[in-house]
């Protein structure tokens, strides 16, 4: 299914444009959803899912100090990549309370998690992450689509100077490259937003940042040459990176971008910016189940398994309404993000040319 890349802005929406006679579009499909008992808390899934990655973390350090000063350790760094990546995964669930309801323990949860373990400020990523879900793939106001070293617009590309300007020209083909950068960004924007508003425990959150940095590279300079720590170092944060690109990219990445004015009311706003990707169990548990990302977007709060039974129902009711619900394959979500990407990116090389 072929969708446009922008979603232009229109005349403001007539009060009840949109609406069913008993209330918005959105309220009748909540009331679907909750009827079928999908927003109750799971918490055997996620004991059992959160223990199995605390085994896997576990059982990397384990695997660490017992190789010693090998290059077998980069096994090591593969293995520790899938981890962090399922620690982020973890953290955004936590942020979103789907696995606890009330905000203290999914503070604790999600600090613990995102800024001692992962080495990202927790308060920093839920400040970005809120102002994505309120708008996503709105040009001024989701920050996942602010223009920095990729441009995700052809305005955005028409207005691009520097290393943006010229990233923006190839940014198709330097996308999963610049991927292996993701992990060292996320710790980089989390010590430099220590000094703003978007974090409210700044001391804390910058205490469990540098206790994080300091295990990690005191375990591997305890067992490592510097020269091996060093490849180590590189082969976790890129592949790390690598897995965050890949099961965030997919959601979004090519899909409509609204432009500023536009008119949607919040059903077709989630919907028509939202992505899903096809592929069973493998495909839920590398994805953490954002691979549903449309439900995720209507249901921030709804408990991971239960996301599956939703998109069946909410498919169901987007296409009573007509609202185009688009989902594929995970190899064709991200022919789909870089075919964006370089269709954005034409402009540029045309006045290269």
């Amino acid at each position: 299914m072929t969708y446009p890349t922008v979603i232009p802005a229109g005349p403001p929406a007539r009060r009840g444009q949109g609406e069913r006679r008993d209330g918005s579009d959105f309220s009748e499909l909540s009331r679907r959803i909750t009827a079928a008992g999908l927003l109750r808390r799971r918490p055997l899934y996620y004991t059992v899912r959160f223990g199995a990655v605390g085994l896997a973390l576990a059982g990397s350090i384990v695997a660490l100090f017992t190789l010693g000063d090998s290059w077998a350790q980069l096994l090591v760094a593969v293995a520790l990549a899938v981890v962090f990546g399922q620690l982020g995964l973890a953290a955004h669930d936590l942020a979103h309370r789907q696995v606890f309801s009330r905000r203290r323990p999914s503070e604790a949860g999600g600090l613990l998690v995102a800024d001692l373990l992962l080495g990202m400020s927790y308060g920093w990523w839920m400040n970005k992450h809120t102002r994505h879900h309120a708008n996503p793939n709105h040009e001024g106001k989701d920050p996942d689509v602010s223009p920095d070293i990729l441009v995700w617009s052809r305005r955005q590309a028409s207005e691009a100077k520097g290393l943006p300007r010229f990233v923006g020209k190839h940014q198709a083909a330097l996308f999963f490259p610049l991927l292996t950068l993701e992990g060292l960004n996320l710790s980089f924007n989390s010590f430099r937003a220590l000094g703003s508003r978007s974090v409210k425990r700044p001391v804390l959150e910058g205490t469990l940042l540098v206790l994080h940095f300091g295990l990690y590279f005191g375990a591997l300079l305890s067992v490592l040459s510097p020269g091996k720590a060093l490849v180590f170092i590189a082969v976790h944060q890129g592949l790390f990176g690598i897995y965050l690109g890949s099961v965030f990219a997919p959601n979004h990445k090519g899909m409509p971008m609204i432009e500023e004015g536009t008119r949607l009311d919040f059903l077709r706003r989630q919907v028509l910016t939202s992505r899903n990707v096809r592929g069973g169990a493998l495909v839920d548990a590398f994805m953490g189940g954002l691979n549903y990302q449309i439900e995720h977007h209507l249901f921030p709060s709804m408990p991971t398994p239960a996301l599956g039974r939703a998109q069946t129902i909410t498919e169901r009711y987007c296409a009573e309404l007509g609202i185009p619900y688009h989902q594929t394959g995970l190899i064709d979500s991200h022919r789909e993000a870089l075919r964006h990407l370089r269709s954005v990116g034409e402009p540029l090389r045309a006045a290269r040319d």
